[in-house]
């Protein structure tokens, strides 16, 4: 199978590049791949597709840019040039731009697949129904909340002419089977990136690291993390570190050079900027606790499946998709109310004072992390594209058949 994948790459910047590298990585040894062919957005950079397992060919063809009007026609051609068996999209709602009229071009491109008769499968990280436009960044205005409301309605049902689409939550499947009536919907959880060998646990000597990873600014912002450590530090006397790994929100430029300037007088408050990926497991070793310092979810958290994967404790809001997931797969953490500063200092509290129960979550995540490898995945990607496939020539026997008749 030639297998096209539509999505942002690394060393891109635009969101789920990540997840894209990871799911690549695992494909690419997959026997039912011939070759890989990643349609993606346009970098300075060169892909990052030198990986150190054997794998099947990968072709890379760099046609579609953040916020361009343009993207519907470039992506086609790419597609047409590259005349792929079947063509993943590995999509969110501001995948292909945070413009309107640019990000809703881009979300027809899986209709266009089904036009064109090209197994396709759309992995679709969030749904509008579950995410808070205010906190998101979208909009706080309720009249224009309203109208997204309607757009994302309009672009879900576009998205919905794929032949499969993917969410990575039941409550997802849930939802759009209910309000869409959709019987094209199916569960793959979202997979954890690196199963490495179950660590010891054990932290480097120095300060314990409180550590938080993410793009920040709209529903993910760091200053109640920083003030509760602050406040933990007044009542234990540990020696903490807060770790700020990762960049500004594209919506919010500005964001964390403004949070490092107001917090200077703070100590031991280390921002990283970008990760690069060979960076990421010293990143999570080093952590004693990783805290979600969110306001609101947009979906599966890649994030706790990686903490998760690295033997971590995590400190979460009791909210939105973050709690479904502790149901769900099996996470467990301390939990915290969002907007307030004494109760995440408190969350935190409970793991850096209590080694044992330091202990208790992070073996019980690294359980919960390696039920779902992104190997796993992978194979459930593969399944359903050959269902598709068997169908559409099943389909095709029942017309000839009909014509010649």
């Amino acid at each position: 199978m030639k297998l096209a994948i539509v999505t942002a790459y690394p060393p891109s910047k635009v969101t789920l590049n990540e997840y894209a590298y990871h799911l690549v990585k695992q494909f690419r040894q997959k026997q039912a791949v011939t070759e890989l062919i990643l349609l993606t957005d346009k970098t300075e950079g060169a892909k990052d597709i030198e990986f150190t397992e054997q794998g099947c060919i990968i072709t890379v063809k760099e046609c579609w840019s953040f916020n361009s009007y343009r993207n519907i026609f470039s992506v086609t051609k790419a597609i047409n040039t590259t005349k792929p068996d079947a063509v993943l999209f590995n999509l969110q709602f501001m995948k292909f731009g945070d413009k309107k009229v640019a990000a809703a071009l881009g979300l027809m491109l899986p209709w266009v697949c089904k036009l064109k008769n090209i197994p396709n499968i759309v992995l679709l990280h969030n749904i509008l129904e579950e995410v808070d436009l205010g906190s998101a960044g979208f909009t706080s205005n309720k009249l224009m909340q309203k109208i997204y409301g309607f757009i994302g309605t309009s672009l879900t049902k576009l998205i919905l002419k794929a032949d499969t689409v993917a969410v990575t939550m039941q409550k997802y499947v849930n939802i759009l089977e209910v309000k869409y009536l959709a019987p094209n919907v199916k569960l793959i959880p979202h997979g954890t990136f690196e199963i490495a060998e179950e660590p010891n646990y054990s932290l480097p000597k120095g300060p314990m690291q409180i550590m938080t990873f993410g793009k920040f600014g709209t529903y993910k912002k760091v200053e109640g993390m920083i003030e509760a450590v602050e406040l933990v530090r007044a009542k234990t006397g540990l020696d903490l570190e807060v770790v700020i790994a990762g960049t500004d929100n594209p919506n919010v430029p500005g964001y964390l050079a403004k949070v490092q300037e107001d917090y200077k007088h703070v100590s031991q408050v280390r921002f990283t900027g970008y990760v690069e990926e060979h960076e990421v497991p010293t990143l999570f070793n080093e952590s004693a606790v990783v805290v979600f310092p969110y306001t609101s979810t947009t979906g599966s958290s890649g994030v706790l499946h990686q903490a998760g994967s690295y033997g971590k404790a995590v400190v979460m809001p009791d909210l939105g998709d973050l709690a479904l997931l502790v149901q769900d797969e099996g996470y467990r953490g301390e939990f915290f109310e969002p907007t307030s500063v004494e109760s995440l200092a408190s969350a935190i509290e409970a793991i850096v004072t209590d080694e044992a129960y330091r202990l208790k979550l992070s073996k019980i995540n690294y359980n919960a992390a390696t039920a779902h490898p992104m190997s796993q995945i992978a194979d459930m990607y593969l399944e359903t594209f050959s269902e598709i496939m068997t169908k559409k020539e099943h389909n095709a026997m029942v017309v000839n058949t009909t014509v010649i008749k």
